[in-house]
């Protein structure tokens, strides 16, 4: 029987929100689409959803299109219909806390903080899935409101792309080798950290 896994990208729908750094989930889902070539065009347990074949494993793929504070009614809808287990689902967020190009994967745990988290552990009645979090840094002068919802530039543009490549190499491992061996591999590198070991 072929495994089924539930990869959801978290982040607010709307024009006005594409490329800020709170969508780096959805940024996220839209990388590992292009990379599996699939579509995520279809309208379907309140999102964005497609599905496709990687290495003999069903790969579902959902970006919710409430907003992020309420997440976790597509989330539920989708686990309901496929009969997944909460070792099925990996969701992917945006983090302040980590700094710009590293990313974090962890096997469960609390909301952190984030709302769209945190929405999905009530709407699931637990937290025992992985979530993979992206690093945007923290706000230095603005408001965490503002912060998160400003188009990164620079440096800081660079950074969370390299950590977006990475984000796909990870759920792609994490699909086909669990999230003990995606941790090991990814968690703690940045993109400076792999460029340093590039040029040795």
């Amino acid at each position: 029987m072929t495994q089924t896994k539930l990869i959801v990208g978290l982040g607010n729908p709307g024009a006005e929100y594409a490329g800020t750094r709170h969508n780096a989930g959805f940024d996220a889902i839209d990388r590992l689409a292009e990379r599996l070539a699939a579509d995520v065009r279809r309208k379907k347990f309140g999102g964005l959803f497609g599905e496709t074949l990687y290495e003999g494993r069903k790969l579902l793929v959902l970006k919710p299109q409430d907003y992020m504070n309420c997440s976790g009614q597509a989330v539920a809808a989708a686990m309901g219909f496929f009969r997944l287990s909460m070792n099925d689902l990996l969701v992917i967020t945006d983090d302040m806390a980590l700094p710009p190009g590293c990313i974090r994967l962890r096997a469960q745990g609390s909301a952190g903080g984030h709302n769209g988290l945190a929405d999905i552990i009530e709407r699931l009645h637990g937290d025992g899935f992985a979530r993979l979090r992206i690093g945007i840094g923290a706000a230095e002068t603005s408001v965490s409101r503002e912060y998160v919802l400003s188009r990164p530039n620079g440096e800081d543009r660079e950074r969370i792309d390299g950590a977006m490549a990475r984000a796909v190499q990870a759920v792609l491992c994490w699909a086909v080798e669990g999230t003990d061996r995606a941790m090991n591999r990814f968690n703690g590198k940045s993109t400076d950290n792999e460029n340093k070991e590039n040029n040795q």
